[in-house]
């Protein structure tokens, strides 16, 4: 049985779906990212799952328990990150934590091994006695981090947990997760695709309130039909030209350079391999060839093919994976 069940989640606000019909699964021991455009659902369907909204249609389950049964149990199951990280900045971070403790309802010694282990888990033993205001922002994350696995939660969910971070902060926070990730399943929502193909191993892209991709990250990759890119570099007349009249090619992106060379990037179907024919061109054409690299579809390529459909409603074909 899985963890978490979502089945046919809607969610209005003003008659507007902002989650509409949304059905997918989460297992033990997952790190799934959830990714989107603004607006998409993503927060709303996250609030949904920690009980902050109800669904207006559907049904939510823990273990197959509904959300709307399970109540105050169901939430001390759950761990959240919301996108804000509402701390007390006047606080010390040990004071924050007892006081998240004592929400928790954990007691005396509980509560002192739950602190220590969730700074010990973050990372966060050199500030522990500082005042939350005074910390950068990734401290400030690591200290909402704690508090949401301070009561062990068996599901966390982190909503944009990397936002507003220098490209640093960023991967100690991206570590922290993937560290967490062993010991608990993860729902993670991110802006930054490098994030989830370094941290998850399953992937949800959601659009207009509908769920569009579902599978593994390699899986899903690896239907993107964005096609080919070949990038060239060479020196020569009649680049761009020649370029797009040898068959196959799609289009051409070319600009000439300080130096005298010229830069295209070359796009090709799929199962198109252009090289030996780039290749043989600079021969004939006497071009002096400095660059000549083919890179595959990427996340990048997949999320702009699945959220730039004109009705965000459905994948294209082959798309959608099985988890």
């Amino acid at each position: 049985m899985s963890l978490l069940s979502l089945e046919r989640v809607t969610k209005r606000f003003d008659g507007i779906a902002a989650v509409d019909d949304v059905s997918f699964t989460v297992d033990r021991g997952q790190v799934v990212g959830f990714l989107g455009p603004n607006g998409a659902g993503k927060s709303t369907t996250m609030r949904m799952i920690t009980q902050i909204f109800e669904p207006d249609g559907g049904s939510i389950r823990m273990d197959g328990v509904p959300l709307a049964e399970a109540g105050r149990d169901a939430k001390r199951r759950i761990g959240f990150l919301p996108e804000n990280n509402p701390l007390y900045h006047e606080m010390l971070v040990v004071e924050y934590l007892d006081f998240v403790g004592r929400l928790r309802e954990l007691a005396g010694v509980d509560r002192a091994r739950a602190i220590d282990e969730a700074v010990e888990s973050t990372g966060i033993e050199s500030v522990f006695n500082r005042p939350i205001g005074e910390l950068s922002k990734g401290y400030k994350q690591r200290v909402g981090l704690a508090a949401a696995i301070l009561h062990r939660p068996d599901l966390l969910i982190l909503d944009e947990p990397t936002e507003g971070l220098d490209p640093n902060q960023r991967v100690e926070i991206r570590h922290l997760i993937g560290h967490l990730g062993r010991e608990r399943t993860v729902m993670l929502s991110t802006h930054v695709l490098s994030e989830v193909q370094h941290t998850c191993s399953r992937l949800l892209i959601i659009n207009r309130g509908k769920l569009v991709a579902d599978g593994s990250v390699d899986a899903l990759v690896n239907q993107a039909t964005a096609g080919v890119r070949i990038d060239v570099e060479v020196a020569g007349a009649h680049v761009e030209s020649r370029l797009a009249a040898l068959p196959g090619v799609q289009g051409v992106d070319a600009y000439h350079t300080p130096d005298g060379r010229w830069r295209a990037q070359v796009t090709a179907a799929a199962d198109a391999d252009l090289r030996p024919r780039i290749f043989e061109a600079a021969k004939v054409e006497g071009w002096t060839l400095y660059e000549l690299h083919q890179e595959t579809g990427s996340l990048e390529d997949l999320f702009r093919q699945l959220t730039h459909a004109s009705d965000g409603a459905a994948a294209p074909a082959g798309a959608e994976v099985a988890a």
